[in-house]
């Protein structure tokens, strides 16, 4: 299984269970792993073959931004989910989702949740499956 990574990928959002997070919101860090057979675009050198991580990013914008929520578990299961619902070619998905403005009274790099969520074993079938 071939690997496409999206790191560091730097998103605006409302996520956090504190009333200042939800109403001032706060920058995120997405290292994202996606998981798919990449032999036939390795021999075609076609966009058609593999994954388009430009069409995956804006999947994962729009999911990580389109409701608040207070635990950083619940906003990465909704972006692993909504990767694996639209775009095919990715059997696998790995997110790190990092809070670096995380409301702790302590000097930390960041606070983080990783998931990963792959396919079912009948080929296109939702809801996901934890690894």
């Amino acid at each position: 299984m071939d690997r496409i990574y999206i790191k560091g990928l730097e998103l605006f959002a409302y996520h956090g269970v504190n009333p200042e997070e939800k109403r001032d919101g706060q920058t995120f860090l997405l290292d994202i792993t996606l998981h798919a057979d990449l032999s036939r675009a390795r021999q075609t050198d076609s966009l058609e073959d593999t994954v388009n991580y430009a069409a995956v990013r804006k999947t994962v914008q729009r999911a990580f931004t389109a409701e608040s929520y207070d635990l950083i578990e619940r906003a990465a299961q909704t972006v692993c989910e909504a990767i694996l619902r639209e775009h095919p070619k990715v059997e696998k998905v790995g997110l790190l989702l990092k809070k670096p403005e995380a409301p702790m009274n302590a000097k930390f790099g960041y606070v983080a949740v990783e998931t990963e969520l792959s396919r079912p074993a009948e080929r296109g079938k939702l809801p996901c499956v934890p690894c």
